[in-house]
């Protein structure tokens, strides 16, 4: 009910970047570790750099550009702003530095064939995935 007095545009942004986002590492998560262990398999490493590269990056952009602009139209001036905000933040920030990372790793991985690469980009992704749960979590209970 809350969601519904809420511009529509930019909610609906924030809400599919954050979907295709969380889409996107779940599956370079999975074909990483698949792919680490099957050193035979270029094309699963080849999805896992795609996935971050085409999907993963712009999809971090849309939810961004729909959180910033949720941001300025609720008039928050990020002074006493909610902990779920802060939290959905420091998220996102981190979660680039983890995405540009990961996605660099990817391409290395891509290119070399190493496991220990693999092995690291499976790690990287999937505590990015576990930060992605919190702020999920922060931001649908609204933690005060």
């Amino acid at each position: 009910m809350i969601a519904f007095s809420r511009p529509f545009l930019p909610l609906f942004l924030h809400v599919l970047g954050a979907m295709a986002l969380v889409g996107a590492v779940l599956a370079v998560v999975i074909v990483s570790f698949v792919a680490w262990r099957r050193s035979d398999l270029a094309i699963l490493r080849n999805a896992a750099f795609w996935a971050l590269a085409a999907v993963g990056i712009p999809s971090y952009v849309l939810m961004r550009v729909g959180a910033q602009w949720i941001y300025s139209n609720e008039g928050f001036s990020g002074h006493g702003d909610p902990t779920w905000l802060g939290i959905g933040f420091f998220v996102a920030d981190a979660g680039l530095l983890l995405l540009l990372a990961t996605t660099v790793l990817a391409y290395w991985w891509k290119r070399v064939g190493k496991t220990v690469v693999g092995r690291i980009v499976a790690g990287l992704a999937a505590l990015y995935l576990v930060l992605l749960a919190v702020a999920w979590m922060a931001m649908s209970g609204k933690w005060s």
